[in-house]
């Protein structure tokens, strides 16, 4: 009996706990090959609506968890999605829950993504507390956090972990230089199982990230201003 009764509580645990990802709403779907899954801000840009997607249960995987929002949208043909918060009984907005989130979907043609030259976005670990040197500014990253900046002609910026044995890597503004993301991480990303290039660079602990997935974890940590 006791077997039995462990086993249901274990069943149930996995069930509540387990991380879901669905379709809430699906207006229309769009043919394309496109890889990419951009965040965009649908009131500034020229986008056609897709659908609704809602995760729900919270996993502390992010690459997983973005796999399996690519996957769901490209369903659809999705290319773009912007985050949208609930709604408190007394008409306010819910701040974000890690647990419990929605995204809306849409279709961007090429041309009209928002570009971010010479930006770059510095991204926490999802799990320790760090502080990272850009130039001689120190900067104190919690979990599951991020710090925007702009890069300015003519001057050089050393990014570093500030350890002994740490990595550091050096930037530089250029003419139509796409936005850039870095991850500072004690452990090792690896494959892309969402799209194409992926995360594509590993400096040490830094590591450049794919765009798409870039910007998803940007959608879901706190800026640090």
């Amino acid at each position: 009996m006791k077997k039995i009764t462990g086993f249901t509580l274990l069943l149930f645990a996995q069930i509540f706990f387990a991380q879901n990802v669905v379709l809430n709403k699906v207006v229309k779907s769009h043919t394309n090959s496109d890889k990419v899954l951009y965040k965009i801000n649908a009131e500034t840009t020229s986008a056609e609506y897709l659908g609704e997607l809602e995760v729900q249960g919270f996993s502390d995987d992010d690459v997983k968890m973005f796999g399996m929002i690519y996957k769901k949208a490209k369903e659809i043909g999705a290319n773009a999605f912007s985050y949208q918060p609930f709604e408190t009984v007394d008409g306010s907005l819910s701040k974000f829950d890690y647990a419990h989130y929605k995204f809306n979907l849409y279709f961007v043609e090429a041309g009209h993504f928002p570009k971010e030259d010479n930006v770059i976005y510095l991204i926490s670990s999802p799990y320790k507390k760090q502080t990272i040197a850009v130039n001689k500014e120190n900067i104190v990253f919690a979990p599951r956090t991020f710090a925007k900046r702009k890069l300015s002609g003519g001057e050089i910026y050393t990014i570093s972990t500030k350890k002994i044995f740490g990595s550091s890597v050096e930037l530089a503004a250029q003419e139509n230089q796409p936005v850039q993301y870095f991850q500072f991480s004690a452990f090792s990303v690896n494959s892309n199982p969402y799209g194409s290039a992926g995360i594509n660079l590993k400096s040490g602990d830094i590591t450049r990230l794919e765009q798409s997935y870039g910007q998803f974890l940007t959608t879901i940590y706190e800026e640090v201003k």
